[in-house]
C-alpha cells in the first residue's frame, strides 16, 4: 500500500458568521477507525446544516470533526481499517458522514458508504447521501407512503424537494410541490411533479385541498416550520403523516390549534440524520442499496446538479445556498 499523506486540504470555519469565515487550512489526515474508510474526496455536496454549521447553530455531534463542514462526499478509498470486510481500496464510493466532507480526505463508516452508481459521475455520487438517506428515512420510513398516496413537498426545488418528488414518483404516488416562483414551479413539473404551487402568490392549504378534491395530503414533508405547521394541520388529509425535517421559519409556534391532530387523527413527527449511530444510518443505506439504486441502474433517478465550485471556493458555494437562488443540489469538487 503506498504512503499516506500526512496532511489534507480542509475547509475550516474560522468562526461562527458568513460565508466569508469559510478558509482553506492544511490539517492533518483524519485518523480512521477499525470499521471505517479513508476516502480521497473527489467532490462533496453542499447542504442547508452545512450554512447551519458555519453560523454557530447547528453543532458537529461528538466524535465528528467540529469546524469542517460537509455530510456527503464520493470518491476513491484509500485505505480500510482493520475489521472493514465490504470494501478494498481503489473502490468508489459515495458516502453519509456526521461531517469532515469539505476536504481532499475523510473518514466514513464502511456501513454507511454505498457503491457510485453506474454512469453516475462523482460529482452526481456526492449529491446523493444526504438527499436520498434524508427523503428516504422521513418520506417512507416514517411517513410510511404508498402508492396512489399523495405526497406534499415544501421547498420542491431544493435538493431535498427534487429528490422527493422522484421518489415519490418512482413509488406510484402523486407529487404536489410548493416552490417559490414560476421558474421553480416549472422545473418541479418538469421533474414529474403532477402539480406545483408559487406559495408567494397561492395559498397551499387551498390548492391541496382543490388538487386532492377535498381530501388533503397523505404526507408533507415540511422543512419550513414556523406558521406552516398549523397550516399542514389543515392541509392534511384523514389519517396524514406530518413528516418535520427542519424549521427554517422558526420551531416556537405560540398560538398554534392542535384540535386537527385529534379531529384527523394526524401523525407531526420529525427526525434528524446527523446523530443518528452508522448502524442506525447503515439500516438506511442498506434500504436504499435494495429499493433505489436499481432506479439509478435504469435511468429513472439521478441527482439534479444546480452549480459546481472548487472546494476553495466553498463560501461562493455557501452565498448561493443562502440566496435560495438553486434548483437541486450543490456541490463542491476537489
Amino acid at each position: 500500500m503506498s504512503t499516506l499523506p500526512k496532511e489534507m486540504k480542509a475547509i475550516v470555519i474560522g468562526q461562527p458568521g458568513g460565508p466569508e469565515v469559510l478558509a482553506p487550512q492544511m490539517r492533518p489526515l483524519p485518523t480512521m477507525g477499525e470499521e471505517e474508510i479513508l476516502v480521497g474526496v473527489a467532490a462533496a455536496g453542499v447542504n442547508r446544516p452545512d450554512v447551519s454549521q458555519r453560523q454557530g447553530k447547528y453543532p458537529a455531534p461528538a466524535g465528528a470533526p467540529q469546524d469542517i463542514p460537509g455530510l456527503e462526499i464520493a470518491g476513491e478509498i484509500i485505505a480500510c481499517g482493520s475489521r472493514v470486510t465490504r470494501w478494498k481500496v481503489g473502490d468508489r464510493v459515495c458516502a453519509l458522514v456526521a461531517g469532515g466532507g469539505y476536504a481532499s480526505h475523510c473518514i466514513a463508516h464502511e456501513s454507511n458508504a454505498l457503491p457510485v452508481p453506474a454512469g453516475f459521475s462523482m460529482v452526481e455520487a456526492a449529491a446523493v447521501p444526504e438527499t436520498f438517506f434524508t427523503v428516504w428515512t422521513n418520506v417512507f420510513q416514517r411517513g410510511h407512503l404508498q402508492p396512489g398516496e399523495t405526497l406534499l413537498v415544501h421547498g420542491g426545488s431544493s435538493g431535498i424537494g427534487t429528490t422527493a418528488i422522484m421518489l415519490a414518483k418512482a413509488f406510484g404516488a402523486k407529487v404536489i410541490v410548493t416552490a417559490g416562483s414560476k421558474e421553480k414551479c416549472d422545473a418541479c413539473l418538469a421533474l414529474g411533479a403532477d402539480h406545483a404551487i408559487d406559495y408567494r402568490t397561492q395559498d397551499f392549504v387551498a390548492q391541496v385541498k382543490a388538487m386532492t378534491g377535498g381530501k388533503g395530503a397523505d404526507v408533507i414533508l415540511d422543512m419550513v416550520g414556523g406558521d406552516y405547521v398549523q397550516r399542514n394541520y389543515e392541509a392534511a388529509a384523514v389519517e396524514g403523516r406530518i413528516v418535520q425535517i427542519a424549521f427554517m421559519q422558526g420551531y416556537k409556534i405560540p398560538q398554534l390549534d392542535m384540535r386537527a391532530i385529534s379531529a384527523k387523527r394526524l401523525t407531526h413527527t420529525g427526525s434528524t440524520l446527523r446523530p443518528r449511530t452508522p448502524a442506525q444510518k447503515a439500516i438506511i443505506a442498506r434500504e436504499l442499496e435494495d429499493k433505489v439504486w436499481p432506479l439509478f441502474a435504469q435511468g429513472r433517478c439521478k441527482p439534479i446538479i444546480h452549480a459546481t465550485f472548487p472546494l476553495e471556493e466553498a463560501a461562493r458555494a455557501h452565498a448561493l445556498m443562502e440566496s435560495s437562488a438553486h434548483i437541486g443540489k450543490i456541490v463542491l469538487t476537489v
